[in-house]
């Protein structure tokens, strides 16, 4: 049991919804369930007392304890907490069941690479990779033979412990390879046609989106003109 102030890197509520099986998990809470350890979180402080009251001890008796100690450097106030942190849980620590183990067997390294990881979500493009920190890769089976998805195929990317990159496709993994560049075709199915001159839409002057700017531009030549007449005329 793992308890913990209520914080969105612990848990938090999908926005649109208000039902707990719609909510998602974190990564943090991700690896705590892989490991066997379930989280509760609570902005109250009754749902922690013991460590808020320790808390509450620490910034009230601890400041009265150093004074009465003659306590005034850091050093010194270093010193003395292994005295009084004795003092305090031979007073109000709980007694512990020595014969009962509460640790569990240490996961291989290969659980502990996949539980810490970091999982991002990425869509194939038409080149048949995917883009991860500005570098493209493409799915590579078990016996190293690329395997090629549509345009739009929906991947997530597990980025292991030791750095090692994974990607899944429903319910297949895939190894991932970097590639130096994505294609935007396949050179053996894809006809490749001549691409035409992009032709760009410039809007006439009586365009209504352009129609006002029009008027006030004719309103200050036709005052240009009379001022010019005036000179002329004098």
């Amino acid at each position: 049991m793992f308890k913990a102030d209520r914080r969105t890197v612990f848990e938090y509520n999908k926005k649109g919804t208000t039902r707990d099986e719609d909510n998602t998990f974190t990564q943090f809470s991700y690896a705590c369930s892989q490991l066997g350890t379930s989280i509760e979180t609570s902005s109250t402080p009754e749902f922690k007392p013991r460590i808020e009251r320790l808390f509450g001890t620490l910034q009230t008796r601890l400041v009265a304890e150093l004074r009465l100690a003659n306590i005034t450097t850091l050093e010194e106030a270093n010193a003395f907490l292994p005295a009084f942190l004795d003092k305090y849980n031979s007073k109000f620590a709980l007694c512990i069941n020595n014969n009962k183990s509460v640790f569990e067997k240490q996961p291989s390294e290969q659980k502990i690479n996949l539980t810490l990881a970091v999982l991002s979500r990425r869509v194939v493009d038409s080149g048949h990779s995917i883009c991860f920190k500005k570098k493209y890769y493409r799915l590579v089976n078990s016996v190293g033979t690329p395997i090629y998805f549509g345009k739009g195929t929906k991947c997530m990317v597990i980025e292991s412990f030791d750095k090692t990159l994974f990607a899944t496709v429903e319910d297949s993994i895939f190894s991932l390879e970097e590639i130096p560049e994505t294609q935007a075709y396949s050179q053996n199915f894809d006809e490749i046609l001549p691409t035409e001159p992009k032709k760009i839409y410039i809007p006439r002057m009586i365009h209504p989106f352009k129609r006002q700017s029009f008027e006030k531009f004719i309103e200050k030549q036709s005052l240009k003109m009379e001022k010019e007449l005036e000179k002329l005329a004098s």
